[in-house]
């Protein structure tokens, strides 16, 4: 009886098959999703007007991340308090209004059109609380996530492979790239958030292992951040500064690529992605292996110092020309991701099952992920206001010297101040 004894192997592993197809299906569609983002990225717009004296790729960066931003201050509340129905119907609505403004996007004449950039990020700034609603409090959320937070590098360089490839082979214009790009993957997404919606809950062991997740009201998200206000601080202005950079490297890597005499190979963005996608997964989703929630959290730390180092390392390397530009651009973005993943994945997660505290993820991640997002404005708004004329090569592989070593030091406060907490709260 094969049918039978399939079925028993089945129910044996159920948690194995079970995390691999949560893995597989939350990976796909964040990747999917990006392609509703980045594809204007690739663009350079430099036949387009200045407005208010900001270069247009420049203002259509900023209001496409001012939008991301209003949207994670927004999913504070709105993710925390989300509830486990009808998620899948709020992802395609959110991707149509983003979808839709790509279009006004293309038709409007400019500066008109800059406007939708913020209509696009706004709504595509709770896709990722939503997703993760899906996989958090978990025995493999460490591997379900860390396969999550990886869709972003892997598919910003797949995405804007493809967005260059059709510039260059089907003569798209830059205009037309993002809601054409988008176009070309609206049947996945269907697909796949109907895949989404068939992961089982979690089982009654991944919630004595991990705590039951539940929505937050404004009470109570007050209570847990007050809790832990010094060492939550710590971590959003550690995350604040690897979004700034992280942001930097995704939404003008186009130019860096550019001023590095990459600019006309589509592939350059797959070719550094790739490789950190992979290494970044393996490194993360090792954490599964660690089941001491408290052991867990302070190694996700020690990884995030790591992160520091080797951006920090490379960037030395490069800016004394011992480093080669595309093998910079690539350790620099392992290392920068490397610090970044482990908050979008393990370090909340972990921390909530250390503490044993009634929260949820996507409070924890909507709080960074907004000062966050405040960040990348504020340094881009200031690159142009200060009319700082230097390349974003020369400025980023200096400023990410200088952010490792301020990140090096804020994580070990961090180490300092959680382990202080847990023994005076559990001895």
């Amino acid at each position: 009886m094969p049918s039978k004894r399939i079925s028993l192997y089945y129910n044996k592993h159920k948690d194995v098959f079970v995390a691999i197809y949560a893995a597989m299906i939350c990976f796909l569609t964040y990747a999917v999703v990006y392609a509703f983002r980045k594809p204007f990225t690739v663009g350079t717009y430099e036949k387009q007007a200045p407005f208010l004296g900001l270069h247009f790729k420049d203002a259509l960066v900023i209001s496409q991340v001012l939008g991301y931003m209003l949207s994670k201050f927004f999913g504070i509340k709105f993710i925390s308090e989300l509830k486990r129905v009808g998620r899948g119907k709020i992802i395609l609505l959110l991707i149509g209004i983003a979808w839709l403004s790509l279009l006004f996007f293309a038709i409007l004449p400019s500066p008109w059109n800059i406007t939708f950039m913020f209509i696009n990020g706004f709504p595509l700034g709770m896709i990722w609380g939503i997703i993760f609603s899906y996989v958090e409090g978990r025995k493999a959320t460490d591997f379900i996530g860390a396969s999550l937070a990886v869709s972003f590098i892997f598919s910003s360089g797949l995405v804007k492979s493809i967005a260059k490839s059709l510039m260059i082979d089907f003569h798209i214009t830059e205009m037309w790239i993002p809601f054409v790009t988008g176009l070309v993957f609206i049947i996945p997404l269907f697909i796949l958030v109907y895949l989404l919606e068939k992961i089982p809950p979690p089982s009654e062991e991944d919630i004595v292992l991990k705590v039951t997740r539940k929505p937050l009201n404004k009470q109570e998200r007050k209570e847990f951040f007050t809790s832990f206000r010094p060492g939550l601080i710590l971590l959003i202005i550690i995350y604040v500064f690897l979004t700034v950079f992280r942001d930097i490297r995704d939404n003008f890597a186009a130019d860096i690529w550019k001023d590095l005499g990459f600019g006309n190979q589509p592939s350059v963005f797959t070719n550094t992605e790739i490789p950190i996608t992979i290494l970044v997964l393996i490194l993360i989703s090792s954490m599964i292996l660690v089941r001491n929630n408290r052991k867990a959290f302070m190694i996700t730390h020690f990884i995030i110092i790591a992160g520091f180092l080797i951006a920090g390392l490379s960037s030395l390397l490069f800016v004394m020309h011992c480093l080669s530009p595309f093998m910079w651009m690539t350790l620099v973005g392992l290392g920068l991701y490397i610090g970044y993943i482990p908050f979008n994945c393990v370090l909340f997660d972990r921390m909530i099952a250390t503490f044993q505290s009634a929260c949820n993820y996507g409070f924890l991640m909507y709080l960074a992920d907004s000062f966050g997002y405040l960040g990348s404005v504020g340094v881009i708004v200031m690159k142009t206001v200060f009319n700082v004329n230097l390349k974003w090569t020369i400025i980023y592989s200096n400023g990410v010297i200088y952010l490792s070593i301020i990140g090096i030091a804020l994580t070990s406060f961090a180490i300092i101040y959680f382990n202080k907490k847990y023994k005076n709260l559990f001895g």
